[in-house]
């Protein structure tokens, strides 16, 4: 029971550390829970969280290993996820500057397309998961207190680290937008404040990406 319980908490920490880092995934999800509410900033989220689910099904399928052999295909894609976070900056200034209702049900739909396609390409994510990933799918089993007294083991590649890895992702994607959903409903200033932050974050990101992605091919 034990093992079980250390397992699940090891996804969840798994999960947290590829959710819970400030970039342009998280950038987008902020711009979307301060303008348009804690709900428009979740489908952001989901959207990014089905992209890792497909992450996960390719890691199955054996295409991660795959592209991890294949510079020029990382390239192109970290190429296109750098022009991509360079539209959706453009997009994230001109948000700044605009008025929104929480009501837009539209416009949430944006908010998943948009996190789907930046997570997608999302070289950070990419990399994870041909790291990470990969020890997370591969059966076996780790002392986290190796070179301690006592044991304590983790079983991976099995269903209970899968299940708490997402459900890390469901946790963040739930409290991370409405933490700024509440802040921005406090702070008039703050919603086109994060929306010119999530803007810079985008452009710098795109901008490296694209460098990145122009190295590796040429």
């Amino acid at each position: 029971m034990i093992e079980v319980l250390v397992s699940g908490l090891a996804g969840v920490v798994l999960g947290l550390s590829l959710a819970a880092p400030p970039g342009p995934m998280n950038a987008v999800i902020a711009e979307e829970s301060v303008l348009r509410g804690w709900w428009s900033g979740f489908l952001a989220g989901l959207g990014a969280m089905t992209a890792d689910a497909c992450f996960f099904v390719l890691a199955l399928a054996g295409v991660v290993a795959v592209v991890r052999e294949a510079p020029v295909v990382r390239g192109l894609m970290v190429g296109v996820g750098g022009l991509l976070m360079l539209y959706f900056a453009y997009g994230a200034a001109q948000d700044a500057t605009s008025t929104f209702t929480t009501d837009e049900v539209d416009e949430g739909a944006k908010g998943f397309r948009k996190a789907f396609a930046l997570a997608i390409t999302n070289p950070y994510q990419i990399i994870w998961w041909l790291t990470a990933g990969v020890g997370l799918l591969d059966p076996g089993r780790f002392d986290v207190l190796s070179g301690l007294p006592g044991s304590l083991t983790v079983s991976t590649g099995g269903p209970i680290i899968i299940v708490g890895f997402f459900a890390g992702i469901a946790c963040w994607i739930t409290g991370f937008p409405a933490a700024l959903s509440a802040a921005g409903k406090r702070v008039d200033s703050f919603a086109p404040a994060v929306a010119y932050v999530s803007a810079g974050i985008l452009a710098l990101a795109g901008v490296s990406f694209v460098y990145d992605s122009v190295t590796t091919l040429v």
